[in-house]
């Protein structure tokens, strides 16, 4: 016989794993991703968990899944399978499990994929007429992994993380806005939910909101279009601390851009923190207004650059520790030289390692193993951009020829531009520093000196490093 959310051994079993996860994961995480959980029903062996969103699911089956059944198989042997299914919050009685369409969503653990993007908000709902619905409300839970403890600091980002800690440690800083941004996968995003992390366990009455550009455009247009402009204005402008992710992508939307340019000043007058993230600098944001331009570069602009090495071998070393796994020096070393992109991608890299260790019953990881695992992914480096494409577009870009690149000549408009052009070869491509050498008509230690001192350079001086920035998204687009 099916046992239901009125029967107190499975209610009281479930009550006790929650305490277990709460104690195991921490206040914050279970707060943030197992307390909205609820018990479902259970029949011959196969329980069922209620997540109020999609999203929710994907994350909580993704990190929390194979912990919540291992648990209760050990409080109830008879408990052979654990299901994580979508409940619709307005759509009848507790045991409706089905998602928004009306699909039943009985799947078991291993079949949903794990989440790529998340945005979030420590907003209410708006609470007027037409305008409230069920996706009215912007709160979306926190990453419990982006915080100030797992961000890993070089030189490259110790700017930028440091502005973040000062915002995020006192309420009242002498720059606001503060304005983060860097290509993609570096780390910006961390530093924004960091930020929101900290505020919200120093001071939890603080109203934060926190949500991508394409959020703010799509609630202000239901707003319009629901003729609830009053409400809209009256949450955003309340608010302690506003955070908005992408700020590029309100390029070209004018309306939406005025609308967040008074919201903007309404709140600097009140002494409100807000932060701001993008692909680019203030003044290089394209289709946005000069006047709100102006207006998100008047507090502190921090930017955080591409990864160097050492950088690079620290993530390695602390993603690692965090999994629980010993990386070799030789492999940590070829993947921080190999994956220089972004930091996605060497993480995605250092999952996939792992997986096939563990998976092929704890094989050892080699340096062998990993080159072999990730052929694919290194060939795509080599199709993607060589070294040839490279001296030809860093050539277009300062105004000189591949041959004068090529050449002995060591005037500074020839020297810089061959220094970057090899930097950009050492980080886009999975050639040798010999290889490198050679397609200059160098050797190694020539090329060695020009990567060392473009990263010095990138540091110390801003316009070089914007360069090196725009002709890095032209080889990667």
């Amino acid at each position: 016989m099916a046992e239901t959310l009125q029967d107190n051994s499975v209610q009281d079993q479930w009550s006790q794993i929650c305490d277990q996860l709460k104690s195991e994961f921490g206040n914050v995480a279970f707060d943030s991703w197992l307390k909205p959980l609820t018990l479902g029903s259970c029949s011959e062996g196969v329980v069922n968990i209620c997540v109020p969103t999609r999203f929710m699911r994907n994350w909580v089956i993704a990190h929390y899944s194979e912990q919540i059944h291992r648990i209760w198989e050990r409080k109830n042997p008879q408990v052979k399978e654990v299901n994580f299914v979508v409940q619709a919050v307005n759509e009848g009685a507790k045991g409706s499990l089905h998602d928004l369409s009306g699909r039943s969503l009985l799947k078991k653990i291993s079949s949903s994929p794990a989440p790529q993007n998340i945005y979030l908000s420590g907003a209410a709902s708006l609470n007027s007429g037409e305008y409230q619905s069920s996706d009215s409300s912007l709160s979306v839970p926190l990453n419990p992994l982006y915080t100030f403890d797992n961000f890993v600091v070089g030189k490259t980002n110790e700017f930028a993380y440091a502005a973040a800690r000062k915002v995020a440690e006192s309420r009242n800083v002498s720059f606001n806005p503060l304005f983060l941004y860097s290509g993609v996968g570096l780390g910006k995003t961390h530093l924004m939910h960091a930020i929101a992390w900290h505020i919200k366990q120093q001071d939890p009455t603080r109203n934060i909101v926190y949500l991508s550009a394409e959020k703010f455009m799509y609630k202000f247009v239901r707003a319009l279009r629901y003729k609830d402009t009053t409400a809209f204005k009256e949450q955003f402008r309340s608010v302690d601390v506003l955070m908005v992710d992408d700020v590029q992508f309100m390029g070209g939307k004018d309306s939406t851009q005025e609308e967040f340019f008074y919201t903007f000043n309404s709140l600097i007058e009140e002494g409100r923190q807000i932060i701001i993230s993008a692909d680019k600098s203030p003044s290089d944001l394209e289709g946005i207004e000069t006047r709100l331009k102006s207006r998100l570069g008047c507090g502190l602009v921090a930017d955080i650059h591409p990864t160097d090495f050492d950088l690079r071998i620290g993530i390695l070393n602390k993603k690692a520790q965090q999994l629980g796994v010993s990386l070799p020096v030789s492999v940590a070393e070829f993947l921080a030289q190999k994956i220089t992109s972004n930091i996605r991608e060497l993480e995605g890299a250092l999952r996939r390692i792992i997986a096939h260790s563990q998976l092929l019953s704890d094989k050892e990881i080699t340096l062998d193993m990993t080159q072999d695992v990730l052929k694919d992914m290194l060939r795509s480096y080599d199709k993607r951009t060589t070294i040839d494409e490279i001296q030809k577009k860093v050539a277009e870009y300062f105004n000189i020829s591949v041959k004068e690149m090529q050449s002995s000549r060591r005037a500074r408009t020839v020297a810089r531009p061959r220094q970057v052009a090899m930097y950009l070869a050492k980080q886009l491509t999975s050639r040798s520093l010999p290889e490198i050498g050679r397609k200059f008509d160098r050797d190694h230690t020539t090329v060695m000196h020009a990567v060392r001192k473009v990263e010095e350079l990138i540091l110390e001086d801003s316009s070089l490093a914007e360069n090196v920035d725009s002709l890095r998204r032209i080889l990667e687009a």
